[in-house]
Formats: C-alpha cells, sequence, structure tokens
C-alpha cells in the first residue's frame, strides 16, 4: 500500500507503461511535449482515481457528476481520492470573484454582520449575489450599460428595410418578428414617420392597464426587449459576433448608483474603521491583511483570524496583488490555478493525491521557489503530490522523478527515467541533459532597425510608462507575476499597433470533430485535391458532411450515454472507425484514401500534396515540433502545449512583421525551448519583430533586449526596471530577474 501501481498502462501514446509511484512523497513527471506525461497522469492515474470515487457515491449523485471512462490498463492500484488541480482558467461570469471563487468574501462579510456600524442584519445583507445585499440599479454587478438607441434603430428604414442594428432583431428572425407581424405597424413606413404614439409604443410598448387601440397591455417595445435580453447578460457569454455588436451599440461604465460597490446604500453604509465592505474587497490582498490586523472588535476576533488565515494563503501563493473584487475571468490559466490551491492548503485533510499540471506556468523564478515550498507544504501534511511539471527548479524538489519519452507521439510513452533527482542528472535521456546544462547568454545582441514607442501607458497598474521597444530584433519582457508585463504588451502595444500578430495562450476552439488538419485550415485545400482528382464534390470528403459514415456521423467511434453509467465510446463497426462511407473510402489521392491521408503524422505528409498552401502549413507544424501528431487527431486529446504551438503554426504563416507572445514555452520541455528559440530566431533573421512575455531563463538569455517591470505586483509594479541587453542585465544588482539570470548562465 505504499506505493500506487501502474500495469500495462495504454492510452493514447503509451506503450504498456508499468510504473510504481511512492505515496507521501513529492513526484515530478517530466519529459519532452508529446511524449505521454499527461497520458500517464491525468488520463490513467486522475481519470481512474475520479472514476472510482465516484462509484461509491448512489446513482442518483453518479448521474449528476462528470463521467470518466475506464482507462486503458492491465491494473491500477492503492489509489487515493485524487484532487486534481488543472491550469483550465476559472472563466466565470461578471459575478464570479477572486473572493468568491476562494470563499474570502463569504468570510469577509460575517465581521461586517457582526461587528460593523450600523448594524443591519446578517452576512446575506453583505452579499452583491443576494436581493437583500445587491444593487438594484446594476443588479450587483457594479456596471452600467446604457444602450445608444440611435445606433441601435436605424429611423431611415421600415420595419421590412431591418431597421434594428443587431442580428438577433433582423429581418426573418423571431423578434423582428413580434414587431413587424404585430398587426400594430406599417411595415413599409420609415419609422421617422411614425406618429409619436407609434414610435413610444414601438420603443417601450404599450403600458395601459387595458388595451387601448387593440394594443395588449404586456406589449414589450424594442428598448425594453435589447435591456432584457442583453443588458443583463454576462457579455463574456455572448458569441464573438454578437459581443462585437453589442459592444458598438452599448456604452458601458461604472454603476452611478453604487459607485462600482455592487451592494445597496444600506449595505455600503456599513462600516469598519471606516471602510465599508466594497473599500474592503478593492484592497489588494496583502493590503487587506494588514488592515486586518487593526480590526480588535472581540465579536469578530476568530473571523478575522481565519480571514487573514486565508488572505495569507494567498500572498504566500504569489497573488498578493490581487483584490477580493477582481473578475475571475481576467486572471490568466497560471493565476487560476493558483487560486485553485487556496482552498486546499487550509485543508485539514491527509493521505489525498493532489495531482497539479504545470502549476509553475506564469511564474517569474522568484516566485517558483515560494510556490515549491507550498507544494511541499501539501506533501508534508500526508498527501501525495503528483506534479506534471517541465521547470528545474520544481524538478530539484521532488522526492522522486518519473522521466518520460524518450521522443514525442509514436517515439514517447515509455519510461526512460525513475529515482531520485540525482540520478536524473546522470541519466541519458533528454531531461537529464538539460538539468545541468547553463543558459547560453546572447553576447552578440542585433542591431535594431528602429523603435516602436509606447507612451504614457497607464493601463491597470502601469504608472505613465514611457518606452521603447527596438524593431527587427527579439525583446523579452520579464518581472514578477502581477508586475504589468501583460498591460504594457497585451494591452498598450497591441493597441497602439493592431497590425502585430499575437499569439496569445487563448485556448484552441474545437471539439472531438477538429483536428491540426481542420483548424490550421489545410483540410479544405486537401478535400479540393480530392475532388479534382476523383472529379466528385468535396463535401463528399469531410466527416461533418455528406461523405460521412452515417452510423458514427464520422467520429469514427459510437458514443451512447447510458443513464447511470460512464458514456460507452466504442469503434464504429461500419466504417472500423475511417469516418467514411465506403464509397468515399474508394475514392484515392496518389494510392491514399481521405482516411490514410488523416492517419498521416505531419513529418510522414512533407511531399505528399501537390499544394504550396497544405505543404507550407505541414512545414510550420513541424517547425513547431508538431511532426508526431496525426493530420486527423482530435484535438481534444492534444496537451497544453501541443495546442499552443498548432497555434504557433498557425500564425506563423501570417506575412506579419511584429509578433508578440505571451509566454511562448509554456507547456514546452528545455529540449523543445531550444528548438522554439529556433524559430524565433528564423522569424527575425527574415526581418520580423519578436516581442515575447517570458519568464523562461533560456529565453532571457538568449534576447536581443529586455524589459525587465516591477519591482514588486500590483501596486508595487507597474514600473520599468532595466532596459538593456541580458549581458548589462546580469551587471544590475537590484532586479530580481539579473540575480536568477545569473545562477542559470553560470
Amino acid at each position: 500500500m505504499s506505493v500506487i501501481r501502474i500495469q500495462g498502462a495504454r492510452e493514447n501514446n503509451l506503450q504498456d507503461v508499468s510504473v510504481e509511484l511512492p505515496k507521501h512523497r513529492l513526484i515530478v513527471v517530466t519529459g519532452v511535449s508529446g511524449s505521454g506525461k499527461s497520458s500517464l497522469v491525468f488520463d490513467t492515474i486522475a481519470a481512474e482515481a475520479q472514476r472510482q470515487l465516484n462509484e461509491t457515491f448512489t446513482t442518483f449523485i453518479r448521474n449528476r457528476l462528470p463521467k470518466y471512462g475506464q482507462p486503458d490498463a492491465d491494473a491500477i492500484e492503492n489509489l487515493s481520492p485524487a484532487i486534481v488541480v488543472a491550469q483550465r482558467r476559472i472563466g466565470g461570469n461578471t459575478r464570479s470573484t477572486v473572493g468568491t471563487v476562494t470563499d474570502i468574501h463569504p468570510l469577509l462579510r460575517l465581521p461586517f454582520s457582526r461587528a460593523g456600524k450600523p448594524f443591519i442584519g446578517y452576512s446575506n445583507r453583505f452579499s452583491f449575489n443576494d436581493p437583500e445585499g445587491m444593487c438594484l440599479a446594476c443588479q450587483g454587478t457594479g456596471i452600467s450599460a446604457t444602450l445608444d438607441e440611435k445606433a441601435f434603430v436605424d429611423r431611415s428604414r421600415s420595419l421590412d428595410d431591418g431597421p434594428f442594428r443587431h442580428p438577433s432583431f433582423g429581418v426573418g428572425r423571431w423578434y423582428w418578428k413580434y414587431y413587424a407581424e404585430s398587426g400594430l405597424f406599417d411595415t413599409g413606413k420609415k419609422l421617422s414617420r411614425y406618429s409619436a404614439r407609434e414610435w413610444n409604443t414601438l420603443r417601450r410598448g404599450a403600458r395601459a392597464p387595458k388595451p387601448v387601440d387593440g394594443t395588449p397591455s404586456d406589449y414589450e417595445g424594442v428598448i425594453d426587449r435589447f435591456h432584457r435580453l442583453f443588458l443583463r447578460k454576462d457579455v463574456g457569454k455572448m458569441s464573438a459576433a454578437n459581443r462585437a455588436v453589442f459592444e458598438k451599440l452599448v456604452s458601458s461604465g461604472v454603476c452611478p448608483e453604487c459607485k462600482g460597490g455592487r451592494l445597496n446604500a444600506e449595505a455600503l453604509s456599513c462600516r469598519i474603521d471606516g471602510r465599508n465592505i466594497a473599500e474592503f474587497a478593492a484592497l489588494q490582498a496583502d493590503e487587506l491583511l494588514e488592515v486586518l490586523a487593526g480590526v480588535k472588535e472581540p465579536e469578530a476576533a476568530t473571523v478575522v483570524e481565519n480571514l487573514r488565515d486565508r488572505l495569507g494563503n494567498l500572498v504566500t501563493i504569489g497573488l498578493g496583488y490581487l483584490s477580493l473584487d477582481r473578475q475571475t475571468s481576467t486572471l490568466s490559466g497560471g493565476e487560476s490555478q493558483r487560486i485553485k490551491m487556496v482552498r486546499h492548503l487550509g485543508s485539514s485533510l491527509g493521505d489525498m493525491l493532489y495531482i497539479f499540471d504545470e502549476p509553475t506556468a506564469g511564474l517569474h523564478p522568484g516566485d517558483v521557489e515560494r510556490f515549491g515550498r507550498l507544494l511541499r507544504k501539501l506533501q508534508q501534511k500526508g498527501n501525495t503530490v503528483l506534479v506534471v511539471e517541465h521547470d528545474r527548479d520544481v524538478i530539484e524538489l521532488a522526492d522522486h522523478v518519473v522521466d518520460v519519452g524518450p521522443g514525442a507521439g509514436p517515439a514517447g510513452g515509455r519510461i526512460v527515467y525513475e529515482g531520485d533527482v540525482a540520478g536524473l542528472r546522470s541519466a541519458d535521456t533528454e531531461t537529464g541533459r538539460f538539468m545541468e546544462r547553463a543558459a547560453p547568454l546572447n553576447r552578440s545582441p542585433r542591431e535594431p532597425s528602429g523603435m516602436l514607442t509606447i507612451a504614457n501607458a497607464s493601463a491597470h497598474n502601469l504608472r505613465d510608462v514611457t518606452v521603447e521597444l527596438p524593431v527587427g530584433v527579439l525583446t523579452v519582457v520579464t518581472g514578477v507575476a502581477g508586475s504589468g508585463k501583460s498591460s504594457l504588451i497585451n494591452d498598450e502595444l497591441r493597441a497602439q499597433y493592431p497590425e502585430a500578430v499575437a499569439i496569445d495562450q487563448s485556448q484552441l476552439s474545437g471539439n472531438r470533430r477538429s483536428s491540426p488538419a481542420t483548424y490550421t485550415g489545410m483540410m479544405d485545400e486537401i478535400r479540393d485535391l480530392f475532388a479534382r482528382a476523383n472529379d466528385v464534390s468535396p463535401a463528399l470528403f469531410s466527416s461533418n458532411s455528406e461523405g460521412a459514415c452515417p452510423n458514427c456521423k464520422g467520429l469514427g467511434f459510437v458514443y451512447t450515454e447510458l443513464a447511470f453509467m460512464d458514456d460507452l465510446k466504442s469503434l464504429c463497426e461500419v466504417c472500423d472507425g475511417r469516418r467514411y462511407t465506403a464509397e468515399v473510402l474508394g475514392y484515392e489521392l496518389d494510392g491514399r484514401s481521405i482516411a490514410d491521408v488523416l492517419e498521416l503524422t505531419v513529418s510522414e505528409a512533407a511531399g505528399v500534396f501537390d499544394s504550396s498552401s497544405v505543404e507550407a502549413t505541414i512545414s510550420s507544424l513541424n517547425d513547431v515540433g508538431l511532426g508526431y501528431l496525426k493530420l486527423g487527431q482530435p484535438l481534444t486529446t492534444l496537451s497544453g502545449g501541443e495546442c499552443q504551438r498548432v497555434k504557433l503554426a498557425t500564425e506563423l504563416q501570417t506575412p506579419a512583421k511584429v509578433y508578440v507572445m505571451d509566454e511562448p514555452t509554456t507547456g514546452l520541455h528545455m529540449a523543445d525551448v531550444d528548438q522554439l528559440l529556433g524559430i524565433v530566431h528564423r522569424l527575425v533573421d527574415a526581418g520580423s519583430t519578436v516581442i515575447a512575455i517570458e519568464h523562461n531563463l533560456d529565453v532571457i538569455a538568449a534576447a536581443d533586449w529586455l524589459i525587465d517591470l516591477g519591482p514588486g505586483a500590483g501596486h508595487e509594479g507597474g514600473r520599468i526596471l532595466f532596459e538593456g541587453t541580458p549581458a548589462e542585465l546580469l551587471k544590475d544588482r537590484k532586479s530580481l530577474t539579473a540575480e536568477h539570470l545569473r545562477r542559470a548562465v553560470g
């Protein structure tokens, strides 16, 4: 029982992997991108732990829980209940804040309900998600949205011409029919010629208690309907098209009633030491921690102590710069993952299995040390901590290391090393070789051909920053998490230079049907090639259209929902997993069917197609190290690092001169970082400008120019600490980045 035992694991590219993981230890699983780390840790260990835990519940409960399929393995033994802390952004709507998602805001309400003056009632009176406490003017969001009626309604048009400038109110749509077919209006008459009564009825409806002139009393005007449907809806949940139109028609600002405090006047009148709860929530976590130390009311003492403990965890985790009222939808993936940890740090549970997916993503090397101590704290409570990670500093902390490889895709899926860190350093693996390697320092930086100037930048915590970014070189922007890097580059630079191509961390959109071939656009050309070669319609070669196998609808597998059990995934018996009808599979291009083509790896596909655009896409995918991916592999099976590189390969085909990259090494092994740097250097040598936000010390050392922000996070950041070459930064004795760079270059 002292080890977690996996025998014969075959998920994805795992090749009958057998491994024993010591329990109650800090274990790091590493290996090159695509080697099978996620397949072992998440698709095998985590999936089985969660599946078995779910099976202990009643069928009523199980039917309402996420469903996990049984991993393909001979045996998985001695598992503990698993808590998976993934990199996925928390998301949420305008009501979801750092305070609500960490359960700190509900705790903060208690001191006000006990010691606040004047006393107004129980803690729900201080909740902006409760009708008892919310500001009714903004429904507890703190945001006031106003419709520009002139922008929304074109009065020079009739109803027949379509006067409403929102797609949901377009001619023929249901909302348009509500007015055009009501019988109340002459649909051919321009709205500018309406009588005052007609115009008011169209805008605001008829509010008379009894029907007047045949108008029903509950008739809803178009302005009121827009307010109800859209102004109270979370913008983040809208489609991209609807959101773009919405933002043209609606102006948003701070609610004038509550001044952004989200609560009603009574709740905001209650104060502790001169501050109301909204003012407490607006403070940075580290500032709030200090303020609460001065709250001495005895009736609130126990709650304040608990609050300070939770806030202390936020600070320790490197998120002291966040305020409790910060919306969760604005958090990065790394911030989201660390936010989730706050709950677990206060837990007294033992003998749990904590699983983390690259928890140091988005962290400065200085923050990584602090985060490592938190992982150790969890382990010392009697838990097993299992971490998928590439960072050298985290690997160094491990009690036990499992290195997966030796390569990626079919060339990976095996255990190439397991043991302690000392043994890894001398192991003949990619990870072992890079553990001892010093970061190569760029001592011959390129000369810039010009400058991009950002003037008086004040987004978020930036303090009226003016900075010049050199053209024609690789510039890396560094600094601790929360120092203002993203504000400077993603907000200010991209606003001033919209022609720049952004390669950020946003997730690939896709489902079971999406693949590298469809996402990159090469599938359209491949279908055309098949159609021309066989003189048939291109639609036949779409697994979403008429050529799809009717049994599995072009998925290759049949997914059966079972009411009280996990979904059953079985190979389609009609097409044998090949997705298409027998007729379509009979058409060939140079001896290959469309199914054969989708089974090709990117490397195998090079030179296969008589199309310069397809070959260019394949070349880009190979360049970013994804030669092992199959053209038809579902995007849902790709790791985070693989998804980002698919996006990078797609963006690299854009003939742009300025590239903005947001932490491009996220999800990359140390060896893969070298390959990425090779691509970046080729781009710059070809005349492009690359500006990267990055913490990786190999990338920082390879830069032509560095901009270091800080010195701290939040209010303590937002200033330029250093501008210059990597060699010049080594001499700086004040920069935290310089301290870690000196250590990395040896």
